[in-house]
């Protein structure tokens, strides 16, 4: 999946500036995103000169102008047909399992460190995940893919069918790093 189509949704969701899609990846477990800023200042210009999104710049008072980025009637037709495409299945790439191929190589102990710095990582998305499920606080901005601000009923149920997606990944993940921990520990022992 290309970013300019994530970038496309959120876009016909609400009116963002490129600081405002930054953050939105930085914080959705949803729409987790590895690249830089210049990967997402690229795609705007790149879809606004297909005339997919437009920008108003706004003036600010002692900052820089402001540029703020909407979904065209073109880039709505875009991400429609997108949306309609044949689904793609998840990809299967985990560096950790790479590594616990030859990890048997390694001491224990530095082993059980990896493992123990993965589940705590774990954790904390599994803690970010759950925490996404609950509604945001009464006057809060609406967050993306909180289904109290969705759009339609529809909407909502699949906003809240994501987040619950990403919850359960991340749980299970961390069930499977702690039960192969303890397997790992007995096996040392014997």
């Amino acid at each position: 999946m290309s970013i300019e189509y994530a970038i496309l949704g959120l876009l016909s969701w609400r009116e963002l500036s490129g600081y405002d899609l930054k953050k939105i990846f930085e914080e959705s477990v949803a729409l987790y995103w590895t690249g830089n800023n210049n990967e997402i200042y690229r795609a705007l210009v790149d879809l606004r000169e297909r005339g997919l999104v437009s920008v108003e710049v706004q003036p600010q008072e002692k900052l820089p102008a402001r540029k703020v980025y909407a979904a065209t009637a073109e880039g709505r037709a875009e991400l429609a047909a997108w949306t309609a495409s044949a689904p793609q299945l998840p990809q299967r790439r985990h560096a950790l399992l790479i590594q616990l191929a030859w990890a048997d190589a390694l001491p224990a102990g530095q082993l059980d460190n990896l493992l123990a710095e993965y589940e705590d990582e774990v954790q904390t998305q599994a803690i970010i995940s759950r925490a996404q499920l609950q509604p945001a606080a009464a006057g809060a901005r609406a967050r993306f893919l909180d289904p109290a601000g969705a759009r339609t009923p529809r909407e909502a149920v699949l906003w809240r069918a994501i987040l619950e997606n990403w919850a359960a990944f991340y749980g299970s993940e961390l069930a499977w790093v702690r039960a192969l921990r303890v397997e790992l520990s007995t096996a040392r022992s014997s």
